[in-house]
């Protein structure tokens, strides 16, 4: 299933055709699996609950932030 990105300009709102569409579109979508790869693997738990607001934080934060993503990601190809 291709990936779709729709764009609305500032006051733009969706025509009922295209909100149609859409709802149609998600509902096939979940009829299939979530696909799982090297570059996108499934996070545990403990890694979910690490998401937060980019803008809730610093740019030293997001640094370091990155640099254990970076750690993390260099150990897990380790282990497999």
């Amino acid at each position: 299933m291709a990936m779709v990105t729709k764009i609305l300009r500032d006051g733009q709102k969706p025509t009922e055709e295209e909100l149609y569409r859409a709802e149609a579109e998600w509902k096939e979508a979940m009829k299939y699996p979530i696909t799982f790869d090297e570059d996108c693997p499934e996070l545990t738990d403990e890694e979910l609950l690490e998401f937060r607001r980019v803008s809730d934080t610093t740019p030293e934060e997001r640094r370091h932030i990155a640099r254990e993503g970076a750690e993390r990601r260099r150990l897990r190809a380790v282990k497999q």
